[in-house]
């Protein structure tokens, strides 16, 4: 893994880690993190896609992690976005983006999202539907009031006797236990991170007609509490009938909560999606 970083447009240095395919090289995955966290928790799955042909681009968002900290000279705004907010983050995204484009421009290009990670992707492919190759979405919801969760989301978890409220996260208390001790991550609610105007600015539907008929894997565990399966499967259904698209996949996990690539079936997960990779990117 080598770690670099760039510069924003409104002068942020985003860092950035690139996992190199350990393999003859197929395709790359630019991997986006969801708020709160960063993408030193994604290291299991970089190495499953490296070691399956994939160069892996994974950036700490604007706020977070290891940008985070540069960016407000210590751990105290942990997840706060800064001067132009969501826009200026999902910018920056699409920066590293074209970055990526430049540096392997005959390889396809998936994007892997999670949880917000996965809202910004469902943004960027509405903008730039020509960019991608693939889409993954995992821990998503469709982004529209009722499909949402806007309640706190440990709450089905709240009353456990020891509750530490990361249960909402994975059923795994050592995922629980890491989080809490991460000095890169936050527990902050995305409301009050962001503040109602770029929470409210979440908020879409997919476009109509992208004009492009992108292969999407959408994957949720039964008991995530952001959206969960019924929103999950509502976003699939726009994705067909206003995008366009004809090949959407969703996977369920049962028992699973948000974090799917931290859950107990891990393993189960990343080989459905190294599985749904090799039959659009063969090797």
């Amino acid at each position: 893994m080598e770690t670099r970083e760039f510069t924003d447009a409104r002068g942020v240095a985003i860092v950035y880690d690139v996992h190199p395919a350990t393999s003859a090289p197929r395709g790359v995955v630019q991997l986006l993190h969801g708020v709160g966290e960063h993408a030193g928790r994604y290291s299991a799955l970089a190495a499953a896609l490296a070691e399956a042909g994939f160069h892996v681009y994974a950036d700490d968002h604007r706020g977070h992690g290891r940008t985070g900290i540069r960016q407000h000279g210590g751990p105290a705004r942990l997840g706060r976005l800064g001067v132009g907010g969501l826009r200026a983050a999902e910018d920056a995204v699409w920066q590293l983006t074209r970055m990526i484009r430049d540096e392997n421009p005959d390889l396809p290009l998936v994007v892997l999202g999670h949880s917000w990670g996965s809202f910004v992707a469902q943004k960027l492919v509405n903008r730039h539907p020509e960019a991608w190759d693939a889409v993954i979405l995992s821990g998503s919801a469709l982004l529209l009031p009722g499909s949402l969760n806007a309640a706190p989301l440990n709450a089905r978890w709240a009353t456990s006797e020891g509750a530490t409220g990361f249960e909402w996260l994975s059923r795994d208390p050592q995922v629980w236990a890491a989080f809490g001790d991460d000095p890169l991550t936050t527990g902050v609610p995305l409301p009050t991170l962001f503040g109602p105007l770029d929470t409210l600015r979440l908020l879409g539907r997919p476009a109509r007609n992208l004009g492009r008929d992108i292969p999407l894997l959408l994957l949720v565990g039964r008991d995530d509490p952001v959206g969960g399966p019924r929103s999950v499967h509502r976003l699939a259904e726009e994705y067909r009938r206003r995008s366009g698209l004809t090949d959407v996949t969703t996977l369920v996990y049962p028992d699973a909560r948000h974090e799917i690539f931290n859950e107990l079936q891990q393993d189960e997960v990343r080989a459905d999606v190294l599985a749904w990779l090799d039959r659009r990117i063969p090797r």
